[in-house]
Order: C-alpha cells, then structure tokens, then sequence
C-alpha cells in the first residue's frame, strides 16, 4: 500500500475508489506481495529439494488457490472440505497433504479415495489405518516434538499437552504399530506453532524429526511445518528465513549423508504467503467520546477480523481518507453486541465519520475466521490482480443466511 498524491493505492488502484465501488467492509488482496513472498521463502530454502505446500486454511478463496498453484505451490489442507477446494483450485491429489485433526477413519478414507498424501497424527488412526491399507497407500506421520513456541499460546500445537501429533515419547509404541501393519511410512511431519522468532526452534526440532528419521527406511520427504513470523507493526521482529534456510541446510546436507540418500524438504507456510498481502477496509461510522476514551465506531467487527479478540493480536491501521491530518488517539471497536475492540489507543490522522480505516495484515485468518454473529453478512473479497481490482467473493445478502434454514409451522 502506497501514499502517492494524498491517495492509497496498491498496484495503482485507489483504495478509495475501490470502497466506492465493491463497498465496505472488504477484504482487499495483493497478489504481487502474494508471489513476491512466495519467492522469497523458496530463495532461502533453494539449496535443499525443497516443496511449499501452501496451508489453506489461513485463506481459503479459489482465486487464491489457484494464484498460488500457479505460483508453483503445493497445499496443505486440514479438512476434506479443503481438499476438495484445493482439486477444484487445479491441484492435484500429489500436490496436496492431508492432515487433520481429531477426525474419524471415514475422512481419513476420503482423502485416500481422492489420491491425497496421507498425514496422521494419532496412534488409533494409524492402527485403523494399518488394518485397512497396510502398506497399499503410503502414508506420513506427525509427530509431537514437545517444543513449546509461538506467538500465542492458542497457537501452539508442538507442547507436550498439545492435542496435535503422536508424541515422541511413544516412538516404541508408534514403531510397533507400524511394524505389525506393515505401514508404508513415506513421511515424517512437525509443526511447532505459529509467529516464531528463534530459528533455534526449528533447528532443535529439525533435530528430532531428523533423529526420528533413522527408524524409517523409507521415507521420502520431511515436512518442518512452518511458523515464520511476519512483522505486524514497523520495526517488528521477524523470522530470518535466509538465516534458518542455511542452518537448516547444513543440518539436512549432515543428515543425509547419514542417511544414505537425499530427502525431499517440505514446508507449510499459510500467513507468510498472504497476512501482509491483505488489507482490511472499513469505514468510521460514529466517533464516540467519553470520559476517558475515544471510540471510534466502524462498520465491521469480530465477525469478520477475529484475531485481534481471540488471539490479543495487533494489526496496524491507517486512516485512508485523511492521511495529511493531525494524529490523535482512538480505540477502534466494532458493531457487535459484544466486548469488540479491533485495536487499542491507535494513533490515527483524524477521524471523521465515513472516512475509511486500512487494517493490514489481513490476509491470513480473516476471511476464512470470520462468521455471521449478530446475524451480519460476511464482506466481499477483492484480489488486485496485474494492476486490476477483481471481486472473487460477493458480498452476503439476507438471502444467504437463510439459504440453509427450513422454516416450519409455528
């Protein structure tokens, strides 16, 4: 997002005269800043035969999908729902890993009737899973490494009291399991947590997967996950990914020598592809003053940016209308009819009411959180696209929420 001229643009397109015409609120991606990310993580991990296997649940939209398909990413889906968006994107099953959570064996066995890598991350699954297929379908295995980092502890999945992967203290039980099955493991998966900074983290569970490793000859790739922390605010702190793409280089190059054939090196990255490529834009409906706060009203809330509630995130704000005016300090709250805070004592140029609010960062875990609480319609979607703003979600109508109701005598 540019200031040029008084005006806000991205890719040149005002973000004004996109208001006018899709409305507010929307969801606005840059899918220059989508590939430029894209490249950027495949240049630091470009010594090793490294794969990217885009995590979609962070932002679901088809055009998305397919933008990174043609970018040459991979997926990472979660739920059979994704798989089956990430096909219909272009995908195919190969380029897709399947690993969800807590799921029966009825999902486990869509996903290999659609063709998809195979990750499971529990010991009952896997049993299953073992008496079903045997070693007909190859499969991968998530472990728990028992590293506790991130962001935020709601988005850690790699503690010991976390519901996620197969712990590394079972590796006995989860050896036998395979063994008696005769299980075709061909991979080996950890994910430690979202918004991590100290590379030593991915460097100590890279060790443990890799340690892990030497109990299965077969393997073909090695899945780390991903976690890379983007800066949310300016002078943020971000991972060094050319700096853990060499570490983890020498590590692997080590490993393999050891192992006696190179292993194919993939990562799952989902906010760092598209949290800084996407904006939030709302408009100011009410300034409200108070004893001790100004608020400023807007015509969104946790319904539709539920990070900042539910995860304490920040996410930076620019007032698009009146970037030249002087700064004072507004609370930004929504309209739901509840506690609903989107930021804290930001300083703005000053607001009026209907001018415009860019919350950045919104790429990742907006949309695809957002929900129809107080009975709200969830916002358009726009991709700026080779200098072009497209609409790639309609706005919701009252239609939509009633689609799936059935009405009945009262």
């Amino acid at each position: 997002m540019e200031l040029t001229k008084k005006r806000y643009t991205i890719q040149g397109v005002d973000l004004l005269e996109l208001t006018e015409k899709f409305g507010t609120p929307v969801y606005v991606y840059d899918a220059d800043k989508i590939i430029s990310q894209t490249e950027k993580l495949r240049k630091a991990f470009g010594s090793m035969p490294v794969r990217i296997k885009y995590a979609a649940k962070s932002l679901t939209n088809i055009s998305v999908l397919k933008l990174l398909r043609k970018a040459g990413t991979g997926m990472d889906a979660v739920s059979i729902q994704e798989v089956h968006l990430g096909l219909k994107a272009g995908f195919t099953p190969e380029e897709i890993l399947f690993t969800p959570n807590c799921v029966s064996i009825d999902e486990i066995r869509e996903g290999v009737k659609l063709g998809v890598t195979i990750n499971i991350d529990n010991i009952s699954i896997l049993e299953q899973f073992g008496h079903e297929f045997g070693n007909k379908v190859p499969v991968c295995i998530r472990l728990n490494p028992h590293i506790m980092a991130g962001g935020n502890t709601k988005i850690s999945t790699g503690h010991i009291d976390s519901k996620f992967g197969i712990s590394i203290l079972q590796m006995r039980h989860l050896l036998r399991v395979v063994a008696t099955n005769d299980i075709n493991v061909t991979g080996l998966h950890m994910h430690t947590g979202s918004d991590i900074l100290d590379s030593e983290v991915f460097i100590r569970g890279a060790q443990i997967l890799l340690d892990a490793a030497k109990d299965f000859p077969d393997l073909e790739f090695l899945d780390f996950g991903s976690g890379f922390k983007v800066a949310y605010r300016e002078g943020d702190v971000t991972t060094d990914i050319n700096a853990l793409g060499k570490r983890l280089s020498e590590t692997i190059a080590n490993f393999s020598k050891e192992y006696g054939r190179k292993l194919e090196v993939w990562f799952e990255p989902g906010k760092f592809l598209v949290s800084e490529a996407g904006y939030f834009l709302v408009k100011t409906n009410v300034i409200k003053t108070t004893p001790a706060t100004v608020f400023a009203g807007v015509d969104s809330g946790m319904n539709h940016l539920l990070r900042p509630m539910m995860y304490d995130s920040y996410h930076d704000m620019v007032n698009i209308s009146n970037p030249e005016s002087t700064f004072r300090v507004y609370t930004v709250v929504g309209y739901i009819c509840e506690t609903d805070t989107l930021g804290y004592d930001r300083k703005l140029s000053e607001l009026r009411e209907g001018d415009i609010i860019a919350i950045k960062n919104a790429g990742a875990y907006g949309f695809s959180m957002a929900s129809n609480y107080n009975s709200r319609f969830r916002p358009a979607e726009v991709m700026i696209h080779q200098g072009e703003a497209k609409l790639i979600r309609r706005r919701e109508t009252m239609e939509d929420l009633l689609r799936n109701q059935v009405e009945i005598d009262i």
